[in-house]
């Protein structure tokens, strides 16, 4: 039986590849998609998820826009630099004719796990707001999911946000203490890892003779990302953060040193640090390292191949 799995995003252009991965693991079934503002803003998030979702061939899994401002403060510019002016490198796709369904994402993740308790998998690969909100609304929500997998961090390693932060838990820190507080199995997929496996330009130029309409536009989106990357450490390569946590979610990748920490978020100074507490109960699987080279399953999942 598939997993009944829930997507929550900020689609930009490693969001669009771990969409296209869950939408091709056999294992998925995905019930719904909500967005919230990082790479690009919440409801621009929500029309490239509409546009890559019809070009995949998937156009009836419900989208709902989500938190267009962290619980406090407000969102800026996103990331446009890395991900282009439209969180996918630029790219314009086939306008999909469905629209966000009229309610939030918060709203829509209670409703699918209320409708299937104790089945659904989360998956965040932006900031976490949607989901304390959610928690927010509906307390028992921790023990209506089966867990949660969340792309974010930097727990040994450098941030890429600041020296020590990372984007999606930087980006609303409150948000990301709320849900690693939470009573909730809960795997975080670090830069610690993401940083260790990339897709090369060989890896992009498979995904374009791939020739689907879904795979010649990931590999169109990924140009810019290259730009960005080269330009900044040198090579043509990219980390693919959000699709090796789709990967490990769905089993296609599989965790080698994945320790159960103690993490807490600095909400001070140091905003969004992850900080390990060696004397704290130890409540969030962090993987470190995995078992074998991402790059190919990656590659080849987001294809369809």
């Amino acid at each position: 039986m598939a997993d009944a799995v829930y997507l929550d995003c900020d689609t930009g252009v490693d969001d669009a590849v771990a969409l296209a991965l869950l939408l091709h693991s056999p294992g998925v079934q995905l019930l719904g998609i909500g967005t919230v503002s990082g790479n690009t803003g919440a409801e621009q998030a929500a029309r490239n998820t509409l546009d890559l979702l019809d070009l995949a061939g998937h156009p009836g899994v419900p989208v709902a826009a989500g938190a267009r401002h962290p619980l406090t403060g407000t969102y800026g510019s996103g990331a446009s630099s890395v991900h282009g002016g439209n969180g996918i490198g630029g790219v314009v796709l086939p306008r999909a004719a469905a629209g966000p369904i009229p309610t939030d994402a918060a709203d829509l993740l209670l409703a699918i796990a209320r409708a299937r308790p104790g089945e659904l998998r989360v998956l965040a690969t932006g900031p976490l707001t949607n989901l304390a909100i959610a928690l927010r609304r509906e307390p028992r929500l921790p023990h209506l999911v089966r867990d949660v997998t969340v792309m974010g961090g930097a727990v040994r390693v450098p941030g890429n946000i600041t020296p020590h932060a990372e984007a999606n838990i930087a980006n609303d820190p409150e948000a990301a203490a709320e849900v690693l507080a939470a009573a909730w199995p809960l795997t975080l997929v670090p830069l610690d890892v993401t940083l260790q496996h990339r897709l090369t330009v060989e890896d992009q130029d498979r995904l374009r003779r791939h020739g689907t309409p879904l795979s010649t536009a990931l590999a169109a989106t990924l140009t810019g990302y290259f730009d960005w990357y080269e330009a900044s450490s040198g090579r043509r390569e990219v980390p693919m953060h959000d699709a090796l946590a789709a990967g490990v979610l769905t089993g296609a990748l599989t965790p080698a040193d994945a320790p159960m920490l103690a993490l807490t978020v600095d909400l001070g100074a140091d905003r969004g640090r992850l900080i390990e507490d060696p004397a704290g109960a130890p409540a969030t699987r962090v993987v470190l390292t995995l078992a074998g080279e991402a790059a190919p399953v990656i590659r080849d999942l987001a294809a369809g191949a």
